[in-house]
């Protein structure tokens, strides 16, 4: 386990970007719903959708995105099961998502940044009341957040084993207490 405190400290000693920042406490939130849901440790769950991009503005491509991270990560205590989920949610990194904590992560990243790209764009930045077919409407749109791989959202709902439209949902769902934190409004 890492402390959360602990966590935070590596992404912003590495992180500057707000963007950054908001997209890693976005996945993070995500994680740990998703731990409750699975009864897993919504600490180390955390950690990982934390951390999983941490390295960005040092390493912005892959390979060293993430693979220079990881090694910064075990340095600094992180455990080797959070390190490995970071190293496979980026598929050229070449490490096949094993565990349930690896799928997660993979499921989580893509989607919790394109939800919140959504909700961006609604009036008022609000995201209590987003729903599933308008996220879904928003993945058609090849214009919209163009920088979020698509198939990487549709597969990370088939590895994980979820709908697609429920796994929005409980990402929304996820996303919702921590709205104020991520630059969005709850209501």
């Amino acid at each position: 386990m890492i402390p959360r405190a602990h966590a935070w400290s590596i992404l912003t000693e590495f992180t500057k970007s707000d963007s950054l920042r908001k997209h890693a406490r976005a996945v993070e939130a995500s994680m740990r719903a998703y731990a409750a849901k699975y009864g897993e440790d919504p600490d180390t769950w955390g950690a990982a959708g934390m951390l999983h991009d941490f390295d960005y503005e040092m390493h912005p491509r892959g390979p060293q995105h993430p693979v220079k991270g990881a090694e910064i990560l075990l340095a600094r205590g992180v455990p080797q099961r959070i390190v490995y989920a970071v190293l496979a949610h980026a598929d050229y990194a070449g490490m096949p998502r094993l565990s349930l904590l690896d799928r997660a992560l993979y499921a989580c990243d893509e989607l919790s940044g394109f939800v919140h790209a959504v909700a961006l764009v609604r009036p008022g930045r609000v995201i209590t009341g987003l729903e599933p077919p308008s996220v879904r409407k928003k993945l058609k749109d090849k214009a919209f957040a163009r920088t979020v791989n698509r198939e990487d959202v549709y597969r990370g709902a088939t590895e994980l084993g979820v709908d697609l439209d429920a796994h929005i949902a409980f990402i929304i769902g996820a996303l919702t207490p921590v709205a104020p934190d991520i630059g969005l409004a709850q209501a």
